[in-house]
């Protein structure tokens, strides 16, 4: 066994995202995503059947939330719960440096409470 370091191997083109799957179990997937001045196209919002959690591991990013039209700051360390079928966009990615996210997707199956079941 050998640890993986998020940090290293970044990608030298970084005209579009790099997303990268490290790890995918029934229930759960993780992906690291290398971005640069990226942002959702205009008009489009995630609607994810699977909930989200993600952290900024470095760079800085906004994402928008649909309902209110809230946005939300991510800085180095800062993470964010995304429920399922909350809609929501990639607002803006720091284009000075990458910005390095930690993204993992879970199902329904593997975050409901004892009593839902």
């Amino acid at each position: 066994m050998q640890p993986y370091n998020l940090l290293k191997n970044m990608p030298i083109d970084l005209s579009q995202e790099e997303i990268l799957e490290v790890l995918s179990a029934p229930g759960v997937r993780i992906e690291r995503i290398v971005s640069r001045g990226q942002a959702s196209p205009p008009g489009f919002w995630y609607d994810q059947s699977e909930g989200e959690w993600v952290m900024v591991l470095q760079g800085a990013a906004r994402i928008r939330f649909e309902i209110d039209n809230v946005v939300v700051v991510l800085k180095k360390g800062d993470s964010l719960h995304i429920p399922a079928h909350v809609r929501h966009r990639v607002d803006w990615t720091d284009p000075e440096q990458n910005t390095v996210w930690l993204a993992i997707f879970y199902g329904l199956e593997s975050h409901q409470l004892p009593e839902d079941r």
